[in-house]
């Protein structure tokens, strides 16, 4: 079974990757489902069909839903939100303050994954394709199951006296219900969640991007922090590149048609100095390309099409890339990110650091990246290029105040 996420800067065009990929895979004979978790669902436009909470078959092989949070959230957490609003005002909350803190924070977020785990497990699915929310969003989701296990842990830890007074209360109003049980089993299934989403052989995390500057910088950021809390990114995906604009085999972009209109020209010109940077600055992440179209991608006619222009004949539901892109790792009191790289000319290294951005540079080969809050507080004091990997070193700030925008050499 395998489950792929398409995340992305809002406006991207994640829907119709992950409904075309969708309809590539029930094509090939996988039982599909592709599902929404965004709360602004344009899942059902794309498609073209009417979809529910539950998820319903619209072609041979190809199921899809759109998630009700609300409903979910009042599934896994209603009743308990209620009496543990109960316990807290017998603790001397007033009403309103009860109820807001009887909700653990992240609950819808959290009610997704654990929905769609739940349906790739029951459904007997082969692949579930999920339309994620924008990449801030997603980013949330992602890393919810830990602050969430955090969060319940310290409500299992109220004390006995707490916890003996809801499961009492509970036994009285409704006997079969238990409160530590009910805790548990929903911890549990979060870390089963957990364990499921960090599965390279299972889950895969793809970044939608389209050839501009400010969805470049969130896509990167999204696969730096992806990387950092261990979710295996296979590739990215760059849509609506305009005709007359190429990229050869090593990645190098230019513009072989251009356009008579200067308009037109000029944004092949940008769409192909920014394409040279995608395969710059995701390496060694493998990109598919979709063109720019001249209608909209509704339907599954037109997305079929749209799914042989990204993947040509490739299984939509392969591991298109096994590792990490890039990975922090902690030596004594220093953090090293490791970064592979191309087969660069082996020179000196040069670092500079601008808040969270870090620019590296050795000979010709340039890389702009954005660091995560871990690295950003912390000035890179070196770096080596070995095997194809360049290793950063972020030791501990020696003194505070220390200026940004400093430069390092190795």
């Amino acid at each position: 079974m395998r489950i792929i996420l398409y995340l992305g800067k809002g406006g991207v065009g994640k829907t119709t990757t992950a409904a075309a990929s969708a309809i590539r895979c029930a094509d090939l004979g996988y039982r599909t489902l592709v599902v929404s978790t965004d709360i602004a669902h344009s899942l059902a436009d794309s498609l073209d069909v009417p979809l529910h909470a539950q998820p319903m078959e619209i072609s041979p092989n190809l199921f899809a839903q759109e998630i009700n949070v609300v409903e979910e959230v009042r599934e896994h957490w209603g009743e308990m939100q209620g009496y543990l609003g109960t316990v807290l005002r017998k603790q001397g909350m007033n009403k309103a303050v009860s109820e807001e803190m009887a909700i653990i924070p992240g609950m819808e977020e959290v009610v997704s994954l654990l929905h769609i785990n739940k349906q790739a497990r029951e459904g007997h699915f082969d692949c579930v394709i999920v339309d994620a929310a924008p990449t801030g969003e997603t980013m949330r989701l992602l890393t919810m199951p830990e602050s969430f296990q955090w969060y319940v842990g310290r409500l299992r830890g109220w004390g006995d006296t707490t916890l003996k007074i809801a499961s009492g209360l509970l036994s009285r109003i409704v006997p079969e219900k238990d409160l530590l049980t009910g805790l548990n089993n929903l911890i549990e299934g979060v870390k089963e969640l957990q364990t499921v989403l960090t599965d390279p052989e299972v889950t895969s995390y793809r970044i939608v991007l389209n050839p501009e500057k400010m969805v470049l910088k969130e896509g990167a950021r999204a696969v730096t922090y992806l990387s950092l809390f261990g979710y295996p990114v296979d590739a990215a995906v760059v849509n609506r590149i305009l005709p007359g604009v190429e990229s050869d085999a090593n990645g190098n972009a230019s513009v072989t048609a251009p356009s008579s209109d200067p308009y037109l020209r000029h944004l092949q010109e940008i769409q192909a100095r920014y394409l040279g940077e995608i395969e710059r600055d995701f390496y060694p992440l493998p990109i598919l390309r979709s063109r720019w179209y001249d209608q909209e991608m509704v339907g599954l006619n037109r997305l079929r099409r749209l799914a042989g222009d990204l993947f040509q004949e490739q299984d939509p539901s392969q591991i298109f890339f096994r590792g990490q892109a890039q990975s922090i790792q902690e030596e004594g009191e220093d953090f090293v990110l490791r970064l592979p790289l191309p087969q660069v000319e082996l020179e000196k290294v040069k670092l500079t650091k601008r808040g969270d951005e870090l620019f590296v540079n050795i000979g010709n080969f340039k890389r702009e990246m954005l660091l995560p809050s871990v690295l950003a507080q912390r000035d890179a004091s070196g770096a080596t290029f070995v095997g194809g990997v360049l290793k950063i070193r972020f030791p501990p700030p020696f003194t505070e105040g220390q200026a940004d925008g400093q430069s390092a050499n190795s």
